[in-house]
């Protein structure tokens, strides 16, 4: 019977458990301690889909494990593939709804683009996720199940958490997802690895910066706080002043890094004028920008800045000392935009 069948909905996943946690499942079921590390090995090495399959676990405790807990496993539902490469899966969520995980192959380096929430609080002018609402954060489970039940996931090399939702708004989950990668019992992963974007929660970044040592990546896309506050609200009532006063505070000097990503709105945030206020507002920090073309989503009057305007800036910004690069467009061919191919699916099971 596979583990996605209907009478596995009252039993615990095990996908997305720590070490500690297996510990406390043996515990409770008077297993023998070392059985939580065998299953750890099974889980996040193995990649198995069904308890059965953990064959160096006697028969009489896979079937006390199976009684109450089932490895929790949930394929894609649908994808969109791109000629260029990209694949945009829809996974299922505890919840019942619908996340977007999109695969990015390039040359040696393929990417994931993972989701920690089902639409998303902040409502950026620019987002389709946002025009969704908020519908609940992810669990452990299903950030992690965007890994595991990924059909390349073998090819993986970088993992970002810049698709749908806030990572700062769900930071327990995203926490113990990015330990997941990077424990030595699990993906043994090197936090480098990993970049963990934000539009700026500071008293949250703030504790992700100390608990983690993964790359982080502000969504800035304005210079300044009025034109940022007209496309992000969240700016309103977390100014990035203060988020990056905080973020001067720590060091992205060494292996971390820091960087920002800026999508250029063509007659909004695209002049010169506007390119000398960002090297002045990041001035004297160790960081990065990466310049992202805008692609038209329904029901937003935004469109996107010149090729030309795009490298202006680019070249204007390096040569005042400011690393940055455009972000290549992928997927165009798709769904590209995030939150585009779940809304179809919300819009298709509510007709």
């Amino acid at each position: 019977m596979p583990e996605t069948s209907p009478s596995y909905t009252h039993k615990t996943p095990l996908v997305g458990m720590t070490l500690d946690q297996l510990k406390q499942v043996v515990k409770e079921l008077g297993m023998p301690s070392f059985t939580a590390s065998q299953m750890a090995q099974w889980i996040y090495q193995g990649h198995v889909t069904d308890i059965e399959q953990m064959t160096n676990i006697s028969k009489a405790n896979r079937a006390k494990l199976g009684e109450r807990y089932h490895v929790g496993a949930m394929p894609p539902v649908d994808c969109q593939r791109s000629v260029d490469g990209t694949v945009k899966y829809l996974f299922p969520t505890d919840n019942g709804r619908y996340v977007e995980t999109v695969y990015i192959p390039d040359g040696e380096r393929a990417t994931l683009c993972v989701s920690c929430q089902v639409g998303c609080k902040m409502n950026c002018l620019f987002c389709q996720t946002g025009k969704q609402g908020f519908e609940g954060n992810l669990s452990v489970r299903d950030i992690i199940n965007q890994i595991y039940s990924l059909p390349e996931r073998e090819t993986l090399t970088n993992v970002v958490f810049m698709g749908q939702g806030e990572p700062m708004d769900n930071l327990d989950a995203v926490l113990q997802a990015t330990n997941l990668l990077t424990a030595p019992y699990a993906y043994a992963w090197s936090p480098r690895r990993i970049t963990v974007s934000s539009v700026g929660v500071k008293n949250k970044l703030k504790r992700f910066l100390d608990e983690s040592e993964c790359h982080v990546a502000i969504s800035l896309h304005a210079p300044n706080h009025e034109l940022r506050a007209t496309l992000m609200p969240a700016e309103k009532g977390m100014p990035i002043a203060d988020v990056l006063e905080l973020l001067r505070g720590y060091d992205f000097a060494h292996q971390r890094r820091l960087s920002f990503e800026y999508i250029i709105f063509g007659g909004v945030n695209d002049s010169m004028a506007h390119a000398r206020q960002l090297l002045k507002l990041l001035r004297g920090l160790d960081c990065r920008v990466n310049l992202i073309r805008f692609h038209q989503i329904p029901g937003v009057e935004l469109k996107g800045a010149p090729e030309e305007t795009m490298l202006q800036w680019r070249d204007y910004l390096t040569a005042h000392g400011l690393f940055t690069t455009i972000r290549a467009s992928r997927g165009q061919d798709i769904y590209a935009a995030c939150g585009l191919l779940s809304t179809a699916k919300k819009t298709a099971d509510e007709q």
